[in-house]
């Protein structure tokens, strides 16, 4: 981004929280209520959701893609509200898709694959380049609560969406799921638009530069990308991000499970357990907000602090979750999962944080590409996290015969990843933190 860029304060902050609440509204309706719908009413098997869900997260392979694209044009406010129409007409497409299904499964599915397919590039591009344009406008001291702001109000729109669409769909009909679809899309872009609008000060809406000097500096995508993988802070980066965020999504489909079958909770009762975890995630994201606008010129050092802290006690408390199964009700589920609610969502958003700290550092007009290449090894590990987790406990159960024997080998494999991830964020601390930006070849300081 240029550096021209004013600091946007903290309400462009809320501003562009609102564009992750818009993003937030409609990828719930596609992960998890129409999830249920394929499942349930429509008695589909479980794994087509699954494998559409994933699917989506693999189309976000193309975030590098995108981020080129918006380094090129030199603005993000075009890829944001393109990605975001995009990624809506993704999730009316899916409603649609679903409906169909109820008389024509084959063709339905064939339009859901497309569904998603733009559900999975309307995120990636508009998800991407939010950041970057927060990474930019941001004041270094604000970086860490904007990023905890930002992603506390993607959950919130998770959460309000959520609980008025399911009123809404009672009682339920094929055509109000569509209406409703159709109609979180449409809002969803328009709280975009507004949100972004005018955001890059330093240009008018819809105006595009392309100076000589940077046309001249310009190369192709792959040449671009090699520049950029061959930066040692970037490739570590993207190895933690990888590693950290498969071991925090290889829990998410095994906790409630988890609950159910070792400790013989309802489905209610395993469904409050994961509202604990939730709980526990927005506080540790609260902290990490906290801790970074009260230290100012040591954010840095809080981030690093709350990415290594937070994957080492992770690793901890999954060990507490194997160790809570063979104990059985005697141990403090709640607690532990409250406990790994917190770790996670600390070293979640200081990894968004350190994100918005090193995306400038390297060579110039890369920003997009470098943090394309970060939100791709996001998205690639939450694809196979699910499966894999869930993969896992069903062969080990199968080859133990023990169910409390398979999901304590998958936490404690999953404490192995965060462990890995800490070597890494280690790594990362004393090759990019220890570095001011100008110790980097080709390197500036950074826009915000």
């Amino acid at each position: 981004m240029s550096g021209a860029n004013r600091d946007i304060g903290w309400l462009g902050i809320v501003r562009l929280g609102l564009v992750q609440t818009a993003l937030g509204a409609i990828v719930v309706l596609t992960t998890s209520t129409l999830n249920r719908v394929m499942a349930v009413e429509l008695a589909l098997p479980a794994v087509l959701p699954g494998a559409l869900v994933a699917f989506h997260y693999m189309v976000q392979i193309l975030r590098p893609r995108f981020g080129y694209g918006s380094d090129t044009g030199r603005r993000r406010t075009p890829w944001i509200i393109g990605g975001m129409a995009v990624l809506g007409l993704g999730g009316a497409l899916a409603a649609a898709a679903t409906a169909l299904m109820t008389t024509a499964v084959l063709p339905g599915i064939a339009l859901a694959v497309v569904a998603f397919l733009l559900i999975g590039a309307g995120v990636g591009a508009s998800g991407t380049c939010l950041l970057v344009l927060l990474s930019a406008s941001v004041p270094a001291e604000r970086r860490a609560p904007a990023a905890s702001i930002t992603w506390i109000m993607m959950i919130a729109g998770f959460a309000v969406t959520a609980g008025v669409v399911g009123a809404l769909l009672d009682p339920f009909s094929f055509g109000k799921l569509v209406l409703i679809s159709s109609s979180v899309s449409v809002l969803a872009l328009i709280v975009t638009v507004a949100a972004v609008w005018g955001l890059e000060a330093d240009l008018q809406p819809g105006e595009i530069v392309a100076t000589p000097e940077h046309q001249a500096a310009g190369s192709s995508f792959r040449e671009a990308l090699l520049d950029v993988v061959r930066e040692s802070h970037t490739r570590r980066f993207a190895a933690f991000v990888f590693i950290s965020m498969l071991a925090y999504s290889a829990q998410d489909l095994v906790l409630e499970p988890f609950a159910g079958a070792v400790f013989g909770l309802s489905p209610g009762q395993s469904t409050q357990l994961g509202g604990t975890q939730h709980g526990g995630v927005l506080l540790g994201m609260l902290l990490v907000a906290f801790l970074g606008s009260q230290l100012g010129k040591r954010r840095e050092g809080v981030l690093r602090s709350c990415m290594i802290g937070g994957c080492l006690a992770s690793a901890l408390l999954l060990v507490g979750l194997a160790v809570g199964g063979y104990a059985g009700r005697t141990w403090p589920l709640s607690a532990n999962v409250f406990a790994l609610g917190i770790a996670n969502g600390a070293f979640a958003v200081a990894a968004i944080g350190s994100m918005m700290e090193l995306v400038s550092r390297g060579k110039e007009n890369r920003d997009g590409l470098r943090m394309g290449i970060w939100g791709a090894a996001q998205a690639i590990a939450f694809a196979l996290g699910g499966v894999g987790g869930t993969l896992a406990v069903d062969i080990v159960r199968w080859v133990s015969g023990s169910v409390v024997h398979a999901y304590a080998l998958v936490f404690c494999l999953q404490a192995v990843l965060f462990l890995a991830a800490v070597l890494l964020a280690v790594r990362v601390a004393q090759k990019s933190y220890a570095s001011q930006p100008n110790n980097f070849p080709g390197s500036r300081v950074s826009a915000g």
